[in-house]
């Protein structure tokens, strides 16, 4: 049996990564803060998939407790997939938003997804197998007012993915790393934030079944990059073609901006 590792598997792309990978046989280990939710989720999974779930309620912005995962992960089997998916995103201004959320955000998107990555690249590489998805966002590939942290650490991950790819083929070793890079995607993500949906065009929406489906695609086929949605493809790839004027002022009206 399989096994894999999905960090915010208590709802979004992380709890669908855990549904879809339990009806393809997976076992699981969920991470994510919300207890309840984790536990109804264990228990949904192993009566409709008869899959073994663990359930390790943590808050990886912390780090003591990325660590805890971390240590956790190292001591048991190594994942066949690890799955970075927590992350969360602000509102506001750079200057203006709490710098200690600020701070969080750094620690979840950037360390904690570096730390479990440590984890688990070792013994993948020398077992010759395995896999890692590090759910970045296509924020990666352009900026935006009110959101200059959240498309930093994304574009960190971007970069840290491809440059993990790099050294796996120069080692010539199968294991595989992907940077997922969904765009709006109808999740409780915005919801926290206080998006209001009805201001982003219906035509920018994906929902949580693609974004997942594609990304698991992708891993038969060790694509990089997995951008889902038509519409996404050709704005990564606009961004990295435009003059810094035009770009500047594209992402001066992004929809993503918060003011």
């Amino acid at each position: 049996m399989k096994f894999a590792v999905v960090t915010g598997a208590s709802s979004g792309l992380g709890e669908t990564f855990a549904r879809k990978l339990a009806a393809r046989g997976y076992s699981l280990l969920l991470a994510a803060r919300r207890v309840e939710r984790l536990d109804e989720l264990k228990l949904e999974l192993e009566r409709k998939d008869r899959v073994e779930v663990e359930c390790f309620p943590c808050d990886l912005a912390k780090p003591a407790e990325a660590e805890g995962l971390a240590a956790r992960i190292e001591a048991g089997a190594t994942p066949d997939l690890l799955v970075n998916n927590a992350g969360f995103g602000t509102l506001g201004f750079f200057h203006e938003t709490d710098y200690a959320r600020q701070v969080e955000m750094v620690h979840l998107h950037v360390l904690a997804a570096m730390r479990l990555t440590r984890a688990v690249l070792g013994p993948m590489i020398r077992r010759g197998s395995g896999a890692i998805i590090n759910v970045s966002s296509v924020a990666g590939f352009w900026r935006s007012g009110g959101n200059a942290g959240y498309c930093a650490t994304k574009g960190w991950m971007n970069d840290f993915t491809e440059g993990l790819r790099i050294e796996l083929d120069l080692l010539g070793s199968p294991v595989t790393v992907q940077a997922l890079c969904p765009g709006f995607t109808r999740t409780e993500f915005h919801d926290v934030l206080g998006v209001d949906r009805n201001k982003i065009p219906s035509w920018l929406w994906l929902d949580a079944d693609t974004v997942v489906e594609a990304s698991l695609r992708g891993l038969e086929s060790r694509k990089l990059f997995v951008i889902p949605g038509w519409q996404y493809r050709a704005g990564a790839a606009l961004g990295e073609l435009l003059p810094i004027a035009l770009r500047l002022w594209l992402e001066r009206k992004s929809p993503h901006k918060r003011r």
